[in-house]
């Protein structure tokens, strides 16, 4: 209950027993995401398998490889130098051998879509080539810098529109392998228009997968194109590895502001990305730099924060997620502190979700609640109560477990599962008894409890103020405005 932004990890078929897993968990987990360029199906099934024997109220999300130019394999798979200065070939042969004189890119199609002046930049822009001509499939370029290249490197050409599609083969497999696996988020890699977030909803809507699709923000034509792909999209990954490469880097900190809060203007949740405890692959302790870029993080109001290399095969995997899980309480208790700012939620919409899901974030304020609790179908609410950020927790009563998962990338909601009952008394009577046991209720906490009258796909209806004591001393003639209730008070009045 401490810390209300949600930390994703990655993690490695080489590394994902369920005892590390576990003192990930244990130390602020709530997301696993998994590196598709990396794993197979049988790496696949290994890291959830462990992660649903922990607790089933992990996320697991899975990354696209999407429309990715990379190096090939180095002549002999050895580190090339390459001095200022030198002349390079740059060629689109995906089954030829990189070697000093020639690079081998896995986009055949390359040199058809620069041209000269441009920069194409080899591993997270450790390298930088400057384009001088394009002649017969060759692109002739200049060293800028010195730098070892390695196998297989990222390559971005800032200003450039890459021609590749979408989703390549290997991607669509994985997606399939997703929903046999049942896992939770699809996280697609360089999405640059709605379309590419269609593309992989057609092929879930085709299995009637519940997967939610979070569209990775790593180029500028995903930032041109933001808000149609917010509009189909689950979430959003500001991804800043990339975006940092495609974009001036002196930009990247308005971005990732401006897009946190289109994210919260929209009810969605915002993963920032890439390089919050670098350092932490190699040492026990973060640099004062990035204990500060995780605090903005959280005062810009993120939903969660993703480690990468840090626990993928970092030396402090568990330092790392105990490190940014201490951060992230210390900023929101400055937050929480600070009086309720209406510049940090979303604007009034002719919606009634909405509007009682702000009322109840406001009765903290006024009336000095103490929590927020609703009854969830399809976690919709809770979202919508999770973008008003307010300073109570949001204790989502869940009636599927897939939305506990679902749940576990939104600021502040902590999703527990109850079996349905024969009405919204008995389950939030249930619930509220659950959550003491849990030690996160008391009977003397007022709550506010939004609901639908209507039951499920019908949305949200009400909104009750009351005691946690009160209700549960009271349960014989504690009556909810839903169908149910309101025949048992025609009964009563009788």
């Amino acid at each position: 209950m401490k810390k209300f932004t949600k930390i994703v990890a990655t993690i490695s078929d080489k590394r994902c027993d369920k005892d590390f897993i576990q003192r990930l968990f244990d130390n602020g987990l709530n997301v696993v995401r998994m590196n598709s360029a990396h794993l197979n199906r049988e790496g696949f099934e290994k890291i959830i398998g462990n992660v649903r024997a922990v607790s089933d109220r992990i996320g697991i999300l899975m990354d696209t490889k999407g429309p990715e130019v990379r190096t090939t394999t180095n002549e002999g798979d050895a580190d090339i130098d390459i001095n200022e200065g030198d002349k390079i070939k740059v060629t689109g042969k995906p089954d030829g051998i990189t070697t000093h004189d020639t690079i081998c890119l896995s986009y055949p199609g390359i040199a058809d879509d620069v041209m000269p002046g441009a920069h194409l930049l080899i591993d997270d822009g450790e390298l930088d080539f400057r384009i001088d001509s394009v002649n017969d499939g060759i692109i002739y370029c200049t060293a800028m810098n010195s730098g070892s290249l390695g196998s297989r490197k990222s390559v971005n050409i800032p200003g450039v529109s890459i021609c590749l599609p979408s989703l390549t083969q290997r991607d669509i497999v994985n997606i399939h392998t997703a929903i046999d696996l049942d896992i939770d988020f699809i996280a697609h890699s360089f999405v640059r228009s709605k379309q590419d977030v269609l593309d992989i909803q057609a092929i879930l809507d085709s299995r009637n997968s519940h997967i939610k699709i979070i569209a990775k923000i790593e180029n500028q034509e995903g930032i041109d194109n933001f808000d149609e792909i917010l509009e189909v999209s689950y979430g959003v990954m500001i991804a800043r590895g990339d975006l940092g490469i495609e974009v001036p880097a002196e930009k990247i900190p308005s971005i990732q502001n401006d897009l946190i809060s289109r994210c919260i203007a929209a009810h969605k949740p915002v993963i920032v990305a890439t390089q919050m405890l670098h350092s932490m692959i190699t040492s026990p302790r973060p640099t004062r730099a990035e204990v500060s870029d995780i605090a903005n993080a959280v005062y810009q109001r993120t939903d969660a924060l993703m480690l990468s290399g840090e626990t993928a095969y970092g030396k402090y995997p568990v330092e790392a997620i105990s490190t940014m899980a201490r951060v992230a309480v210390e900023a929101e208790n400055m937050l929480h502190k600070m009086p309720h700012n209406d510049e940090h939620h979303p604007k009034m919409e002719n919606d009634v979700t909405s509007f009682l899901a702000h009322q109840a974030v406001d009765s903290a304020e006024v009336l000095d609640t103490r929590a927020i609790i609703t009854d969830s179908y399809t976690g919709r609410t809770a979202r919508y109560i999770a973008s008003f950020r307010g300073k109570n927790p949001t204790l989502a009563l869940c009636y599927y477990s897939h939305v506990i998962r679902q749940l576990a990338l939104n600021y502040g909601v902590f999703p527990v599962y109850l079996e349905r009952s024969a009405n919204s008394r008995e389950y939030l009577y249930s619930g509220l008894k659950q959550l003491i046991n849990l030690g996160l209720l008391e009977n003397d906490y007022l709550i506010a409890y939004i609901g639908g009258a209507y039951g499920e796909g019908r949305g949200t209806s009400f909104l009750e103020i009351n005691r946690v004591g009160d209700i549960l001393a009271d349960y014989d003639t504690y009556l909810l405005p839903n169908l149910e209730s309101t025949q048992q008070c025609k009964t009563v009045k009788k």
